[in-house]
């Protein structure tokens, strides 16, 4: 066979190849034309319900997989979006601090002993990890016992400068199941000092000594520290919409810098630059805390369904933050949720509700196996059943086969 020969065949190969390749493209973009055009209609229909009569919603979804938006309904709305504010939250967090971040908290002492008697002070930093339980109070307890002391003699200090001291949050109503915001927590609560001394105490060690809240000097020594991953608080944080730990995540966004005690405005700085990275204009937006508990807050499906696709394009922060989502049907939030529907299993999204507000975004996957994520904001609404309904049927659109 001539070189002529061979070099014509080859061309007719990767000719027919080439053709291959191009109809398979066209029966696929057919393919994803017919999805998509009757998940918009499908949708078009639900945006009649009667709800949005009286109510407003925000809504957007979008494909993962060619970058695209796929339907889009008042998504520049700015709403209140609840609990889904800590999607925000969580995703500003691994991207600034990153996945390998602890949560800790100290015990250092300054001073001497001299025959089994401790004579200095003893401090208790706190850094904001809503983490610290009983657990984690034996190992404080046990470090001191080890020191072969039987007697403090000085002070025992709360060391709560890490964070400012306001215990609630801005916009936050005086009659809800509102968290602590203090720095120093044992089982959520505020009252480390008198847990600390009771159970020394116990131990038989003889306390001789003041309480109060101070600063940890420099020259401290180190005797325990305690630490919790960045996964552990965040899986508790969004599978359970633990408001506790969505604000100690928040303040973490300020307490990094070390330098001054962090406030929520400092945390919202952070939350902003992530909005400008994402394309959006930051002081078009109100961020006042990290769970959403907020009345102040003012955010649109739009900007966290960019906020989605960033961290779905981001493997570092995916593998952080996919996994902690409530599943439908499965776990956490969404456990009784989208039963005996194709999205059971297959949505992953955070919840949200307060009063008038009910609100849901995350992932799934299309029938015709596309990734999308998606917003769901409904405002406005009395019954919080009517809204979880309304983004049930709209992730079980998302979910379901086509014709």
């Amino acid at each position: 066979m001539t070189s002529i020969n061979i070099v014509f065949r080859r061309f007719i190969c990767i000719l027919c190849v080439a053709q291959i390749y191009a109809l398979a493209s066209a029966q696929t973009s057919f393919a994803d034309d017919s999805w998509n055009q009757q998940v918009c209609s499908r949708l078009d229909s639900l945006m009649q319900d009667s709800l949005l009569l009286s109510s407003q919603v925000g809504l957007m979804v979008w494909d993962l997989d060619v970058d695209t938006v796929v339907y889009r309904q008042g998504e520049r709305q700015r709403l209140r979006p609840a609990s889904t504010q800590k999607v925000m939250t969580a995703i500003a967090a691994i991207d600034r601090l990153g996945g390998d971040y602890q949560f800790k908290t100290e015990l250092r002492y300054t001073g001497e002993i001299v025959n089994n008697v401790l004579l200095g002070d003893v401090y208790c930093v706190g850094k904001f990890d809503p983490c610290f339980g009983e657990e984690d109070m034996r190992a404080f307890v046990e470090s001191i016992r080890q020191l072969n002391v039987d007697t403090i003699r000085g002070h025992i200090y709360a060391d709560k400068s890490a964070k400012d001291m306001n215990l609630l949050g801005e916009g936050w109503c005086w009659d809800d199941d509102n968290p602590v915001l203090s720095p120093l927590l044992y089982q959520r609560r505020d009252h480390f000092l008198d847990v600390f001394m009771e159970q020394l105490h116990q131990q038989g060690i003889f306390i001789d000594v003041f309480s109060g809240t101070n600063h940890c000097p420099g020259n401290a020594l180190l005797l325990c520290r305690r630490i919790h991953t960045m996964d552990e608080v965040l899986l508790q944080m969004m599978k359970e919409s633990d408001n506790l730990y969505a604000e100690s995540m928040f303040y973490q966004l300020d307490m990094i810098a070390g330098d001054h005690p962090a406030t929520a405005k400092g945390a919202a700085e952070v939350v902003k630059s992530l909005i400008t990275r994402l394309g959006q204009n930051a002081n078009t937006f109100s961020i006042a805390d990290g769970s959403g508990l907020s009345l102040y807050n003012y955010l649109t499906a739009e900007l966290e369904v960019l906020a989605l696709r960033y961290a779905a394009r981001n493997e570092w922060i995916d593998i952080h933050f996919r996994p902690s989502l409530p599943i439908a049907g499965v776990d956490g939030t969404l456990k009784s949720r989208m039963l005996d529907t194709s999205a059971k299993g297959n949505v992953q999204a955070k919840t949200g509700s307060v009063t008038g507000v009910s609100s849901l975004a995350g992932y799934c996957k299309a029938s015709n196996g596309h990734r999308l994520c998606f917003s769901i904001i409904n405002q406005g609404v009395r019954n919080m059943k009517a809204g979880r309904a309304f983004q049930d049927k709209v992730c079980e659109i998302l979910c379901a086969k086509t014709k």
